[in-house]
């Protein structure tokens, strides 16, 4: 089941995050975030914009959630995605659920652009991007450094209109 995201979901919101801060570099995050500072976020975005959790057997198992893309006004009009799911339950479908979920809300509210930054290398993400219909329009080389290795980032977009 997916549903929208509350701050009660913080706890298990920021374990299935955790995981991939403290050991994979597709986040440049690199400390471990507190339930409360999830519950910030969690606050902070869904008063403008859609966080969506994934549900099983009233356990909450993966979330996505989109952000404004830039600050500047012009910019209202294009978000940034983000998906996660723990790690138990990778390759079963979930992320591509949420997604799904996820840019239909964004189609009404007149958003025209959806971005996804993937940390390279990340077959897994690049293929659900891909699979759900983003381009990908951009890549930067060594933007970060996580576990003291350079990382690449690209960008896939995924116009809606």
């Amino acid at each position: 089941m997916i549903r929208t995201a509350i701050p009660a979901d913080a706890n298990v919101i920021a374990e299935i995050y955790n995981y991939y801060v403290l050991n994979t570099t597709i986040t440049f995050e690199e400390d471990a975030v507190t339930p409360e500072e999830m519950a910030s976020r969690i606050k902070s975005v869904s008063a403008l914009l859609p966080w969506y959790v994934y549900e099983r057997e009233d356990k909450v198992i993966g979330y996505a959630y989109a952000t404004p893309w830039r600050v500047r006004s012009a910019y209202r009009f294009s978000v940034e995605t983000t998906v996660y799911v723990a790690p138990d339950y990778a390759r079963q479908g979930i992320g591509r659920q949420l997604y799904l979920t996820l840019v239909e809300t964004l189609r009404s509210k007149d958003i025209q652009v959806v971005l996804g930054g993937i940390a390279q290398p990340n077959h897994a993400s690049v293929a659900l991007h891909e699979n759900i219909g983003f381009e990908k329009v951009a890549h930067f080389k060594r933007v970060g450094r996580k576990f003291d290795q350079w990382v690449d980032v690209g960008y896939w977009e995924l116009q809606l209109r």
